[in-house]
């Protein structure tokens, strides 16, 4: 099986088609979404259309739940609250009805779902460091998990004697009796100083998990987050992607 796992899009639909425009080159099987299609950029609509047409399975991210006001607004930032209340009012009903179908927490055979850490994941906490992924492992009950919400792709191992380790690498090969926390990253406003939309493909028979990025047209995306009178900072941190 072929995982196509992408997370934090975030209203960009520049950078989605970017993104699915390159998974269509990579035999994939199954699409999965780790949450926040919306929030923050000028296309929540269209985005939320993507997802729901090609995804199968899809977790809530906090800025999906808070367009539904099931999670509170307090805990944003006034550009990111801005943000919200504006994408609230582009939300069709079909667009809402499919955010509320969407759970906190996926698993399957292969591996799990969760938009910050499976030890609170209502709470939509940054999983930044070890001492939040050894939570989190603890409770991890496939070999692999996939999380996004801090938009900077990266990898947490915990090896055979419970050690934890940090990767970036661009592709690693699944040890036996490892386990693993990947951040894919995020396709709508990456936060690592690379601004390509980053996405993550899962390889269950080659036992290889690849972090990638592509390109997009930032400009465009830009121009419309300011062209529908949204904070500026969100377009030009497309381009710094901090």
């Amino acid at each position: 099986m072929r995982y196509a796992v992408f997370s934090d899009i975030h209203s960009n639909l520049q950078a989605l088609e970017a993104v699915i425009a390159a998974y269509k080159e990579e035999s994939i099987d199954r699409y999965i979404c780790v949450g926040d299609i919306i929030g923050y950029a000028a296309d929540p609509g269209f985005c939320i259309d993507e997802v729901s047409s090609r995804v199968e399975i899809c977790v809530a991210g906090n800025h999906d739940q808070a367009a539904l006001d099931l999670f509170p607004l307090r805990y944003f930032n006034p550009i990111a609250k801005e943000a919200l209340l504006w994408t609230r009012r582009q939300l069709e009903d079909k667009h809402r009805l499919y955010l509320e179908s969407l759970n906190l927490v996926y698993k399957n055979q292969d591996l799990t779902l969760v938009h910050g850490t499976l030890q609170r994941p209502q709470e939509f906490d940054y999983l930044f460091d070890e001492y939040s992924a050894s939570e989190s492992f603890r409770l991890l009950e496939t070999r692999v998990g996939f999380i996004g919400h801090t938009h900077v792709a990266g990898i947490f191992i915990k090896d055979k004697k419970e050690r934890i380790i940090y990767r970036q690498d661009e592709s690693i090969e699944l040890e036996e009796n490892h386990h693993y926390l990947v951040n894919v990253g995020s396709v709508g406003q990456p936060r690592d100083g690379d601004p390509r939309a980053a996405y993550c493909i899962y390889d269950t028979e080659k036992n290889k998990i690849h972090l990638k990025r592509v390109g997009y047209d930032i400009a465009s995306a830009r121009n419309k987050i300011i062209q529908n009178r949204l904070p500026k900072f969100l377009g030009d941190r497309l381009i710094q992607a901090r």
